[in-house]
Protein backbone atom coordinates (compact mmCIF):
# COMPACT_ATOMS: atom_id res chain seq x y z
CA UNK A 1 0.00 0.00 0.00
CA UNK A 2 1.28 3.35 -1.17
CA UNK A 3 1.31 7.29 0.44
CA UNK A 4 -1.63 7.68 -0.82
CA UNK A 5 -3.45 4.19 -0.55
CA UNK A 6 -2.59 4.47 2.87
CA UNK A 7 -3.81 8.33 3.51
CA UNK A 8 -7.01 7.17 1.84
CA UNK A 9 -7.33 4.18 3.94
CA UNK A 10 -7.25 6.48 7.07
CA UNK A 11 -9.61 9.17 5.90
CA UNK A 12 -11.75 6.44 5.41
CA UNK A 13 -11.53 5.12 8.92
CA UNK A 14 -11.72 8.75 10.28
CA UNK A 15 -14.69 9.31 8.47
CA UNK A 16 -16.75 6.56 10.20
CA UNK A 17 -15.25 6.79 13.24
CA UNK A 18 -17.19 10.48 13.29
CA UNK A 19 -20.60 8.25 11.99
CA UNK A 20 -20.57 8.49 7.84
CA UNK A 21 -20.28 5.92 5.33
CA UNK A 22 -17.50 6.19 2.28
CA UNK A 23 -20.55 7.31 -0.57
CA UNK A 24 -19.01 9.62 -2.44
CA UNK A 25 -16.22 8.61 -4.91
CA UNK A 26 -12.81 9.22 -3.62
CA UNK A 27 -11.06 9.71 -7.15
CA UNK A 28 -9.44 13.18 -6.79
CA UNK A 29 -5.63 13.55 -6.71
CA UNK A 30 -3.97 16.31 -5.40
CA UNK A 31 -3.24 17.73 -8.73
CA UNK A 32 -7.02 17.30 -9.25
CA UNK A 33 -8.03 19.07 -6.16
CA UNK A 34 -5.67 22.10 -6.80
CA UNK A 35 -7.28 22.81 -10.48
CA UNK A 36 -10.34 22.58 -8.69
CA UNK A 37 -9.55 25.22 -6.32
CA UNK A 38 -7.86 27.13 -9.01
CA UNK A 39 -10.92 27.24 -11.09
CA UNK A 40 -13.21 28.17 -8.49
CA UNK A 41 -10.64 30.97 -7.51
CA UNK A 42 -10.50 32.35 -11.16
CA UNK A 43 -6.79 32.65 -11.98
CA UNK A 44 -7.64 35.92 -13.95
CA UNK A 45 -9.89 37.07 -11.88
CA UNK A 46 -8.26 40.86 -11.23
CA UNK A 47 -8.80 41.43 -14.56
CA UNK A 48 -12.48 42.28 -13.79
CA UNK A 49 -11.47 45.17 -11.03
CA UNK A 50 -8.55 45.95 -12.22
CA UNK A 51 -9.60 49.55 -12.52
CA UNK A 52 -10.94 49.84 -9.52
CA UNK A 53 -8.05 48.59 -7.41
CA UNK A 54 -5.48 50.94 -9.42
CA UNK A 55 -7.97 53.77 -8.63
CA UNK A 56 -8.03 53.16 -4.67
CA UNK A 57 -4.26 52.39 -4.52
CA UNK A 58 -3.31 55.15 -6.78
CA UNK A 59 -1.12 52.40 -8.64
CA UNK A 60 0.39 50.05 -6.08
CA UNK A 61 -1.90 47.70 -7.30
CA UNK A 62 0.29 44.58 -6.91
CA UNK A 63 1.53 45.88 -3.35
CA UNK A 64 -2.60 45.31 -2.69
CA UNK A 65 -2.57 41.78 -3.82
CA UNK A 66 0.71 41.08 -1.67
CA UNK A 67 -0.76 42.39 1.14
CA UNK A 68 -4.28 41.17 1.02
CA UNK A 69 -2.65 37.62 0.26
CA UNK A 70 -0.86 38.20 3.61
CA UNK A 71 -4.12 38.96 5.11
CA UNK A 72 -6.08 35.42 3.70
CA UNK A 73 -2.98 33.24 4.91
CA UNK A 74 -4.81 33.16 8.06
CA UNK A 75 -8.02 31.78 7.15
CA UNK A 76 -6.46 29.45 4.78
CA UNK A 77 -3.93 27.99 8.16
CA UNK A 78 -7.67 27.41 9.68
CA UNK A 79 -8.98 25.44 6.68
CA UNK A 80 -6.18 23.22 6.68
CA UNK A 81 -6.12 22.59 10.16
CA UNK A 82 -9.56 21.85 10.28
CA UNK A 83 -9.23 19.53 7.17
CA UNK A 84 -6.51 17.64 8.89
CA UNK A 85 -8.43 16.90 12.15
CA UNK A 86 -12.09 16.58 10.23
CA UNK A 87 -12.05 15.29 6.44
CA UNK A 88 -15.67 15.59 5.66
CA UNK A 89 -17.28 17.39 2.81
CA UNK A 90 -18.80 20.03 4.28
CA UNK A 91 -16.57 22.58 4.63
CA UNK A 92 -16.86 25.09 7.26
CA UNK A 93 -20.58 24.01 8.32
CA UNK A 94 -18.52 20.57 9.28
CA UNK A 95 -15.57 22.41 10.58
CA UNK A 96 -17.84 24.65 13.09
CA UNK A 97 -19.98 21.82 14.23
CA UNK A 98 -17.53 19.70 15.73
CA UNK A 99 -15.10 22.12 16.44
CA UNK A 100 -17.75 24.22 18.87
CA UNK A 101 -21.35 22.44 18.57
CA UNK A 102 -24.20 21.49 16.59
CA UNK A 103 -26.39 24.74 16.76
CA UNK A 104 -23.24 27.44 15.66
CA UNK A 105 -22.31 24.41 12.97
CA UNK A 106 -25.85 24.94 11.95
CA UNK A 107 -25.56 28.90 11.97
CA UNK A 108 -22.55 28.86 10.20
CA UNK A 109 -23.63 26.08 7.47
CA UNK A 110 -26.67 28.71 6.78
CA UNK A 111 -24.08 31.54 6.60
CA UNK A 112 -22.00 29.72 4.00
CA UNK A 113 -25.32 28.53 2.22
CA UNK A 114 -25.60 32.40 1.12
CA UNK A 115 -22.39 32.17 -0.81
CA UNK A 116 -22.75 28.48 -2.50
CA UNK A 117 -26.03 28.38 -2.99
CA UNK A 118 -26.20 32.10 -4.54
CA UNK A 119 -23.02 31.86 -5.99
CA UNK A 120 -23.92 29.68 -9.32
CA UNK A 121 -26.90 32.03 -9.37
CA UNK A 122 -25.03 35.38 -9.65
CA UNK A 123 -22.28 33.69 -11.88
CA UNK A 124 -24.55 33.12 -14.43
CA UNK A 125 -26.17 36.41 -14.07
CA UNK A 126 -22.39 37.87 -14.75
CA UNK A 127 -21.98 35.62 -18.02
CA UNK A 128 -25.63 36.53 -18.78
CA UNK A 129 -24.82 40.19 -19.08
CA UNK A 130 -21.43 39.32 -21.10
CA UNK A 131 -23.58 37.38 -23.68
CA UNK A 132 -26.24 39.88 -24.11
CA UNK A 133 -23.72 42.62 -24.96
CA UNK A 134 -22.41 40.57 -27.59
CA UNK A 135 -25.69 39.16 -28.70
CA UNK A 136 -28.44 41.78 -27.55
CA UNK A 137 -31.53 40.02 -29.62
CA UNK A 138 -31.59 37.73 -26.89
CA UNK A 139 -32.72 38.22 -23.69
CA UNK A 140 -30.41 37.09 -20.29
CA UNK A 141 -32.84 35.09 -19.00
CA UNK A 142 -31.87 32.24 -21.81
CA UNK A 143 -28.53 32.67 -21.24
CA UNK A 144 -29.33 32.13 -17.97
CA UNK A 145 -30.98 29.07 -18.29
CA UNK A 146 -28.00 27.56 -20.94
CA UNK A 147 -25.09 27.67 -18.51
CA UNK A 148 -27.17 26.93 -16.01
CA UNK A 149 -28.73 23.54 -17.57
CA UNK A 150 -25.24 22.71 -19.01
CA UNK A 151 -22.92 23.03 -16.02
CA UNK A 152 -25.53 20.69 -13.96
CA UNK A 153 -25.46 17.94 -16.75
CA UNK A 154 -20.97 18.18 -16.76
CA UNK A 155 -21.78 17.82 -12.52
CA UNK A 156 -23.81 14.99 -12.95
CA UNK A 157 -21.52 13.30 -14.83
CA UNK A 158 -20.09 12.81 -11.43
CA UNK A 159 -16.13 14.37 -10.11
CA UNK A 160 -13.98 12.01 -12.16
CA UNK A 161 -15.64 14.25 -15.50
CA UNK A 162 -16.27 17.64 -13.71
CA UNK A 163 -12.43 17.37 -13.04
CA UNK A 164 -11.11 16.50 -16.30
CA UNK A 165 -13.59 19.72 -18.05
CA UNK A 166 -11.66 21.67 -15.08
CA UNK A 167 -8.45 20.90 -16.37
CA UNK A 168 -9.65 22.54 -20.11
CA UNK A 169 -10.67 25.32 -18.84
CA UNK A 170 -7.93 26.14 -16.46
CA UNK A 171 -5.41 25.46 -19.57
CA UNK A 172 -7.34 28.11 -21.46
CA UNK A 173 -7.09 30.62 -19.10
CA UNK A 174 -3.34 30.34 -17.70
CA UNK A 175 -2.84 30.06 -22.18
CA UNK A 176 -4.22 33.59 -22.26
CA UNK A 177 -2.93 35.04 -19.45
CA UNK A 178 0.75 33.24 -20.18
CA UNK A 179 0.59 35.39 -24.02
CA UNK A 180 -0.77 38.50 -22.10
CA UNK A 181 2.37 38.49 -19.82
CA UNK A 182 5.19 37.56 -22.50
CA UNK A 183 3.39 39.78 -25.18
CA UNK A 184 4.11 42.77 -22.33
CA UNK A 185 7.37 41.78 -22.08
CA UNK A 186 7.72 42.18 -25.65
CA UNK A 187 6.04 45.62 -25.57
CA UNK A 188 8.36 46.85 -22.77
CA UNK A 189 11.41 45.80 -24.67
CA UNK A 190 9.43 47.85 -28.06
CA UNK A 191 9.57 50.48 -25.85
CA UNK A 192 5.73 50.84 -24.95
CA UNK A 193 6.56 50.45 -21.27
CA UNK A 194 8.81 49.62 -18.90
CA UNK A 195 9.91 48.32 -15.88
CA UNK A 196 8.84 50.18 -12.52
CA UNK A 197 8.29 49.48 -8.90
CA UNK A 198 5.53 51.61 -8.78
CA UNK A 199 2.70 48.89 -9.01
CA UNK A 200 4.65 48.07 -5.55
CA UNK A 201 5.42 51.06 -4.09
CA UNK A 202 5.45 54.87 -5.38
CA UNK A 203 6.80 57.02 -2.86
CA UNK A 204 4.74 60.08 -3.89
CA UNK A 205 1.55 58.57 -3.68
CA UNK A 206 2.14 55.69 -0.86
CA UNK A 207 -0.07 55.71 1.63
CA UNK A 208 -0.80 52.33 3.90
CA UNK A 209 -4.74 53.85 4.56
CA UNK A 210 -5.15 53.83 0.42
CA UNK A 211 -3.48 50.09 0.23
CA UNK A 212 -5.67 48.48 3.49
CA UNK A 213 -8.91 50.51 1.40
CA UNK A 214 -8.28 48.85 -1.97
CA UNK A 215 -7.95 45.50 0.25
CA UNK A 216 -11.59 44.08 0.52
CA UNK A 217 -11.90 44.40 -3.30
CA UNK A 218 -8.79 43.23 -3.67
CA UNK A 219 -10.12 39.86 -0.81
CA UNK A 220 -13.19 38.84 -2.76
CA UNK A 221 -10.49 38.04 -5.44
CA UNK A 222 -9.01 35.35 -3.02
CA UNK A 223 -12.51 34.29 -1.66
CA UNK A 224 -13.57 30.96 -2.50
CA UNK A 225 -10.42 28.36 -1.32
CA UNK A 226 -12.52 27.45 1.21
CA UNK A 227 -14.35 25.36 -1.79
CA UNK A 228 -11.52 22.80 -1.65
CA UNK A 229 -12.57 21.58 1.68
CA UNK A 230 -16.19 20.50 0.27
CA UNK A 231 -13.62 17.67 -1.68
CA UNK A 232 -12.57 16.13 1.68
CA UNK A 233 -14.94 12.82 0.96
CA UNK A 234 -13.56 12.54 -2.79
CA UNK A 235 -9.85 13.55 -2.80
CA UNK A 236 -7.67 10.67 -2.30
CA UNK A 237 -5.99 10.94 0.87
CA UNK A 238 -9.17 13.01 2.25
CA UNK A 239 -7.95 15.55 5.20
CA UNK A 240 -3.97 15.46 4.20
CA UNK A 241 -5.02 16.21 0.13
CA UNK A 242 -7.02 18.97 1.03
CA UNK A 243 -5.02 20.60 3.59
CA UNK A 244 -2.15 21.14 1.06
CA UNK A 245 -4.47 22.03 -1.95
CA UNK A 246 -5.36 24.70 0.49
CA UNK A 247 -2.13 26.08 0.69
CA UNK A 248 -0.93 24.98 -2.60
CA UNK A 249 -3.80 27.06 -4.12
CA UNK A 250 -3.43 29.97 -2.26
CA UNK A 251 0.33 30.80 -3.33
CA UNK A 252 -0.56 30.27 -6.92
CA UNK A 253 -3.19 32.49 -7.04
CA UNK A 254 -1.06 34.97 -5.80
CA UNK A 255 1.79 34.91 -7.90
CA UNK A 256 -0.65 34.75 -10.60
CA UNK A 257 -2.43 37.65 -9.15
CA UNK A 258 0.66 39.62 -8.45
CA UNK A 259 2.02 38.70 -12.42
CA UNK A 260 -1.02 39.80 -14.07
CA UNK A 261 -1.92 43.45 -12.24
CA UNK A 262 1.89 43.96 -12.32
CA UNK A 263 2.06 43.37 -16.03
CA UNK A 264 -1.04 45.83 -16.81
CA UNK A 265 0.27 48.77 -14.42
CA UNK A 266 3.35 49.13 -15.93
CA UNK A 267 1.67 50.28 -19.03
CA UNK A 268 -0.45 53.35 -16.95
CA UNK A 269 1.30 56.34 -16.80
CA UNK A 270 1.67 57.02 -13.03
CA UNK A 271 -0.72 59.33 -11.51
CA UNK A 272 -3.95 57.85 -13.66
CA UNK A 273 -7.27 58.36 -12.49
CA UNK A 274 -9.46 55.69 -14.49
CA UNK A 275 -12.91 57.51 -14.96
CA UNK A 276 -15.93 56.50 -13.07
CA UNK A 277 -17.80 53.87 -15.49
CA UNK A 278 -16.86 51.89 -18.48
CA UNK A 279 -13.10 53.25 -18.14
CA UNK A 280 -12.89 51.89 -14.52
CA UNK A 281 -14.71 48.48 -14.97
CA UNK A 282 -13.10 48.02 -18.79
CA UNK A 283 -9.50 49.31 -17.76
CA UNK A 284 -7.62 46.10 -18.52
CA UNK A 285 -9.38 45.03 -21.47
CA UNK A 286 -8.90 48.86 -22.86
CA UNK A 287 -5.09 48.12 -21.81
CA UNK A 288 -4.53 45.03 -23.89
CA UNK A 289 -6.46 46.98 -26.78
CA UNK A 290 -3.73 49.97 -26.99
CA UNK A 291 -1.06 48.27 -25.91
CA UNK A 292 -0.77 44.62 -27.79
CA UNK A 293 -4.12 44.36 -30.44
CA UNK A 294 -7.48 44.59 -30.95
CA UNK A 295 -7.88 41.05 -31.45
CA UNK A 296 -6.08 40.58 -28.25
CA UNK A 297 -8.51 42.88 -25.92
CA UNK A 298 -11.59 40.49 -27.42
CA UNK A 299 -9.81 37.14 -26.77
CA UNK A 300 -9.02 38.62 -22.96
CA UNK A 301 -12.67 39.86 -22.68
CA UNK A 302 -14.45 36.63 -23.92
CA UNK A 303 -11.79 34.33 -21.46
CA UNK A 304 -12.76 36.50 -19.03
CA UNK A 305 -16.41 37.00 -19.53
CA UNK A 306 -16.92 33.50 -20.86
CA UNK A 307 -14.59 30.64 -20.10
CA UNK A 308 -13.22 31.52 -16.00
CA UNK A 309 -17.04 32.62 -15.27
CA UNK A 310 -18.46 29.45 -17.03
CA UNK A 311 -15.76 27.34 -15.23
CA UNK A 312 -16.64 29.26 -12.00
CA UNK A 313 -20.31 28.03 -12.52
CA UNK A 314 -18.88 24.04 -13.27
CA UNK A 315 -16.80 24.40 -10.03
CA UNK A 316 -19.93 26.39 -7.78
CA UNK A 317 -22.36 24.01 -8.51
CA UNK A 318 -20.10 21.25 -7.12
CA UNK A 319 -18.82 22.67 -4.27
CA UNK A 320 -23.02 23.79 -3.55
CA UNK A 321 -24.72 20.48 -3.64
CA UNK A 322 -21.77 19.31 -1.76
CA UNK A 323 -22.92 21.24 1.48
CA UNK A 324 -26.26 20.53 0.63
CA UNK A 325 -25.61 16.75 0.83
CA UNK A 326 -23.44 17.55 3.98
CA UNK A 327 -26.44 19.19 5.83
CA UNK A 328 -29.00 16.71 4.51
CA UNK A 329 -26.61 13.82 5.77
CA UNK A 330 -26.66 15.63 9.22
CA UNK A 331 -31.16 16.04 9.25
CA UNK A 332 -30.09 20.14 9.22
CA UNK A 333 -32.00 19.98 5.44
CA UNK A 334 -34.52 17.29 3.81
CA UNK A 335 -32.78 13.98 3.84
CA UNK A 336 -33.38 13.39 0.29
CA UNK A 337 -30.93 15.41 -0.74
CA UNK A 338 -28.39 13.15 0.56
CA UNK A 339 -29.26 10.63 -2.04
CA UNK A 340 -26.07 9.79 -3.66
CA UNK A 341 -26.48 8.12 -7.89
CA UNK A 342 -25.03 4.58 -7.67
CA UNK A 343 -23.06 4.88 -10.65
CA UNK A 344 -21.46 8.05 -10.79
CA UNK A 345 -21.33 8.39 -6.68
CA UNK A 346 -22.35 11.62 -6.94
CA UNK A 347 -24.82 13.69 -4.91
CA UNK A 348 -27.50 14.17 -7.70
CA UNK A 349 -30.38 15.04 -5.76
CA UNK A 350 -28.47 17.79 -4.06
CA UNK A 351 -27.53 19.29 -7.73
CA UNK A 352 -30.52 19.16 -8.99
CA UNK A 353 -31.77 21.46 -5.82
CA UNK A 354 -28.84 23.34 -6.75
CA UNK A 355 -30.04 23.89 -10.52
CA UNK A 356 -33.36 24.50 -9.91
CA UNK A 357 -32.42 27.21 -7.04
CA UNK A 358 -29.88 29.20 -9.40
CA UNK A 359 -32.89 29.06 -11.93
CA UNK A 360 -35.21 30.85 -10.54
CA UNK A 361 -32.19 33.06 -8.24
CA UNK A 362 -30.79 33.71 -11.55
CA UNK A 363 -33.97 34.54 -13.97
CA UNK A 364 -35.40 36.92 -11.16
CA UNK A 365 -31.98 38.63 -9.77
CA UNK A 366 -30.44 39.60 -13.24
CA UNK A 367 -31.22 43.15 -13.17
CA UNK A 368 -29.96 42.93 -9.46
CA UNK A 369 -26.59 41.43 -9.51
CA UNK A 370 -25.09 44.04 -6.18
CA UNK A 371 -27.87 42.28 -3.97
CA UNK A 372 -26.47 39.04 -4.59
CA UNK A 373 -23.02 39.88 -4.35
CA UNK A 374 -23.65 41.45 -1.37
CA UNK A 375 -25.48 38.66 0.01
CA UNK A 376 -22.55 36.38 -1.55
CA UNK A 377 -19.72 38.07 0.39
CA UNK A 378 -21.38 38.48 3.94
CA UNK A 379 -22.30 34.56 3.99
CA UNK A 380 -18.71 33.86 3.32
CA UNK A 381 -17.21 36.35 5.72
CA UNK A 382 -19.44 35.39 8.29
CA UNK A 383 -18.43 31.61 7.71
CA UNK A 384 -15.07 32.30 8.14
CA UNK A 385 -15.04 33.99 11.09
CA UNK A 386 -16.78 31.32 12.89
CA UNK A 387 -14.54 29.17 11.17
CA UNK A 388 -11.69 30.72 13.78
CA UNK A 389 -13.72 30.92 16.53
CA UNK A 390 -14.00 27.05 15.83
CA UNK A 391 -9.93 26.56 15.49
CA UNK A 392 -9.97 28.66 18.72
CA UNK A 393 -12.37 26.40 20.79
CA UNK A 394 -11.45 23.33 19.52
CA UNK A 395 -7.96 23.29 19.31
CA UNK A 396 -7.02 26.01 21.52
CA UNK A 397 -9.80 25.84 24.89
CA UNK A 398 -10.58 21.55 24.49
CA UNK A 399 -7.47 19.91 23.30
CA UNK A 400 -5.16 22.75 24.98
CA UNK A 401 -2.74 22.70 21.93
CA UNK A 402 0.06 23.78 21.89
CA UNK A 403 0.75 25.07 18.54
CA UNK A 404 0.52 28.65 19.21
CA UNK A 405 1.02 30.26 16.19
CA UNK A 406 -1.32 28.07 14.06
CA UNK A 407 -4.21 27.37 16.79
CA UNK A 408 -3.98 30.49 18.75
CA UNK A 409 -2.57 33.87 17.12
CA UNK A 410 -3.65 32.87 13.65
CA UNK A 411 -7.65 32.17 14.15
CA UNK A 412 -7.26 35.21 16.64
CA UNK A 413 -5.62 37.42 13.46
CA UNK A 414 -7.62 35.99 10.86
CA UNK A 415 -10.80 37.11 12.74
CA UNK A 416 -9.66 40.34 13.31
CA UNK A 417 -9.05 41.21 10.11
CA UNK A 418 -12.42 39.73 8.52
CA UNK A 419 -14.13 41.70 10.69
Amino acid sequence: MNAVEDNTHSANAELERLGYEPELKRSMSLADVVIYGLIYMVPIAPIAVFGIVYNFSSGAVALVYIVAAIAMVFSALSYREMALSFPIAGSVYSYVRYGINQFIGFLSGWAILLDYLLLPALLAVFAASAMTSLVPSLPAWIWIVVFVVITAAINLRGITFTAAMNKIFLVIQLLVLAVFVGWALVAVVQGKGHFSLDPLFHAETFSWSLVFGAIPIAALSFIGFDAISTLNEEAKGGGKTVSKATMIVLWMVTALFVIQVYAAAIFVPAGTVFADGDDTNNAFYNLTGQVMAHWFQVVVTLTSALIALFANIVASNATSSRLVFSMARDRQLPKILAKVDSKTKAPANAMIFITVLSLVIGIFGVENPALLTSLVTFGALTAYILLHVSVLVHFGARTKSRKVFVHWVSPILGAAVLI
